[in-house]
């Protein structure tokens, strides 16, 4: 034992042991092979969830399948069941910087995805395991909290309110950490305690409840590293091993990539690990006798040491977070997470726990709308992620002031990058069956329409500006719109505006002419609320030395034939947003102007047979032609008849090519897409 106690006390073995692990677990980091080629399943369920009026599943066949159903299902946990579907690999992002479900799921050992269309019985659960499992899910009667809190399922809280915890940094506060397990662990001690049980086998007692808690909720990252450390720390304790807190932590991260290396592209590995780490190496000057004081220390150090992870993944940060913290982490720490315990034994204490949460949720809804130091970040190079991380470790280890001045330092060319270039692009932004179009140059700002129709990639429902557009222009550093121009009142291209105003710095919005409908007059409602300046019918717009031309003028009656049409020349490069106008608007244009060749063409009408007349492309002459649609749409959008009249120009279509991004440097024109 003394032999092994010297051996634990070198600090080397630790780090040696942690870069052997590293070097073993590239191999089962590489992509999976396995090709399925089948509409049948067969398998157990091992997760089941109700949401949107649709059952997720998660089968446990040959390999993880995720499956969706859109009925009624009369089974259960660990039923074994035959599924027929359609069966596919899930969709990468079709926006650069947006989130991938086919990486997300891959981290999840998911590689395959089911749309089911029908599914039987072929065995009910025996298994004590998921009776278990069912026991404890009907107990916590569906309430979010209970969820998170007990089962580390996030899943049923709001997506408004989720959303707000990320932005407002408090977002780690509801993931199960080592605080929560530790809470739990003193409460089954003291029992033991009192029973007059010896304190090793409380400890061993303590430990059992752990593991079978943990093979219950399954091995999410963070439950995992807060049952590690705390049965790790437990033998060190029992057999006076004295391993040094870090070297218990670097055990715990060994352990955990043994379990899954792919946990380390887990964002809420990488934001519990980084933490617990910094917390542990500064533990001495974290100390303090004023519990806001120490808790100050926390936030901060949490906050320093997240930085990077925040914004290589979401692009922005909040600085009121470290204070937000001193609020909220007591809240949850001290009355949410121990009455959530206390709602498992006394269920009538939900009443209680639901008053909490809703102030929990109302104050963070409510602080989220403070923008003022909520800083934006362009995606840098990743060595630039690097240097911050080498800056924080080093940091950490040495506890020299200077270093954070540096930190800074970087941090505030970092935000200044996009005032310092001079990057021109349009971005054809995929919105699914819709129009979405970005310009930046001159360092403003211009989005033509929002999109609209939620997606449903995957069978994920997405909202286009919260879930793509939004963090793509975030990513390109962009801080506020300058102008948000809507070319017509249609659901697909201008249902997002209200979600862009509330969530963006927006300046001035243009309507098209005609009258308002009623998607136009509920979104003016916002934009007075406000204060932002809106405008109909214009016939241009200076940005700066360019201009842009609206071409269309005069009053249909229709909201089609009345959309915005835009001509624009960037560069000597010559620019068409056509909006849904159709052959009747094309020909009253014709009629007005007399047009150049156009480089780059935003389709109409999606590729509708209603737009893109004979007369009108072959006066244009696009050499570029951009189709937004949406795969696998209703409408059959491109039609085959537009698609003919436009094949002398390179067509480019959303719903195979993605994104469209065309770049201008040095007077030359670079095309970029995103396919899924």
């Amino acid at each position: 034992m003394l032999k092994l106690r010297k051996i634990l006390l070198c600090d080397y073995l630790f780090i040696g042991l942690l870069i052997l692990v590293l070097l073993i677990s590239i191999p089962r980091l590489i992509s999976h092979k396995n090709n399925l080629n089948t509409n049948k399943i067969i398998g157990i369920i091992t997760i089941i969830s109700k949401k949107d009026n649709k059952v997720q599943l998660i089968i446990k066949s040959k390999e993880l399948i995720q499956a969706t159903y859109y009925k009624e299902l009369n089974i259960d946990l660990g039923d074994k069941v035959l599924l027929t579907g359609d069966l596919s690999k899930p969709n990468t992002n079709t926006t650069e910087n947006t989130f991938n479900y086919r990486n997300y799921l891959s981290n999840k050992n998911i590689f395959y995805i089911m749309k089911i269309k029908s599914i039987k019985k072929l065995k009910s659960n025996k298994n004590i395991y998921y009776e278990i499992k069912k026991l404890i899910r009907n107990r916590l009667n569906n309430n979010p909290y209970l969820y998170t809190f007990i089962l580390g399922d996030k899943s049923l809280i709001k997506e408004e309110v989720k959303e707000s915890y990320q932005s407002n940094g408090i977002s780690h506060l509801f993931a199960i950490s080592g605080m929560h397990i530790t809470l739990f662990s003193e409460i089954i001690l003291k029992l033991l305690t009192k029973l007059k049980v010896s304190e090793e086998k409380s400890y061993f007692i303590t430990i059992l409840f752990l593991l079978i808690y943990l093979l219950l909720v399954g091995l999410s990252p963070s439950i995992l590293r807060g049952v590690l450390f705390y049965i790790i720390f437990s033998f060190n304790r029992i057999y006076y091993f004295y391993i040094k807190p870090v070297n218990l932590f670097i055990l715990v991260l060994i352990i955990s990539l043994l379990i899954n290396p792919k946990f380390i592209f887990d964002i809420s590995f990488q934001y519990s690990y980084s933490i617990s780490l910094s917390l542990i190496i500064l533990s001495k000057q974290l100390q303090s006798n004023n519990y806001f004081i120490s808790l100050l220390k926390v936030s901060l150090i949490s906050f320093i040491s997240s930085l990077p992870i925040s914004l290589f993944n979401f692009y922005q940060i909040n600085l009121l977070s470290i204070i937000y913290n001193l609020f909220f982490v007591p809240l949850v720490s001290i009355i949410i997470f121990p009455l959530s315990l206390l709602c498992l034994l006394v269920p009538k204490l939900t009443i209680v726990l639901n008053i909490f949460t809703n102030l929990l949720e109302n104050i963070s809804l409510l602080l989220n709308k403070i923008s003022i130091l909520k800083l934006i970040f362009i995606k840098a190079n990743i060595i630039v992620y690097i240097i911050y991380i080498v800056l924080i470790i080093i940091y950490l280890i040495t506890n020299k002031k200077k270093l954070l001045l540096i930190l800074f330092l970087i941090l505030s060319i970092h935000y200044i990058c996009p005032y310092l270039n001079n990057n021109l692009f349009i971005t054809y932004i995929d919105v699914g069956q819709g129009d979405s179009s970005l310009i930046h140059i001159n360092k403003k700002n211009i989005l033509i329409d929002t999109g609209g129709i939620p997606s449903y990639t995957n069978d994920r429902k997405e909202f286009i500006a919260k879930s793509i557009t939004i963090p793509y222009m975030k990513s390109k550093g962009i801080k506020k719109l300058d102008y948000l121009i809507l070319t017509h009142g249609d659901f697909d291209h201008m249902r997002e505006a209200i979600n862009l105003v509330d969530n963006f710095k927006v300046k001035k919005v243009i309507f098209n002419c005609g009258k308002y409908n009623y998607l136009e007059k509920e979104l003016i409602k916002e934009l007075n609320n406000k204060d932002i300046k809106h405008y109909s019918c214009i016939k241009q717009l200076s940005i700066d030395k360019n201009k842009l031309y609206f071409l269309q003028t005069k009053d249909f009656n229709n909201e089609n034939d009345n959309s915005n049409v835009i001509y624009t020349e960037i560069n000597s490069y010559k620019f068409m947003f056509m909006g849904d106008a159709s052959i009747t608007t094309e020909k009253e244009i014709l009629s007005k102007y007399n047009l150049p060749d156009i480089d780059v063409l935003k389709v109409g009408h999606h590729g509708s047979n209603t737009s893109s007349g004979k007369e009108f492309i072959k006066k244009i002459n696009p050499k570029y032609s951009v189709i937004s649609v949406g795969k696998n749409n209703k409408y059959g959008h491109p039609n085959k008849e537009a698609l003919d009249i436009l094949k002398d120009s390179k067509i480019y279509r959303t719903d195979k090519q993605g994104s469209v991004i065309f770049k201008i440097k040095n007077n030359k024109l670079k095309i970029e897409t995103c396919s899924p």
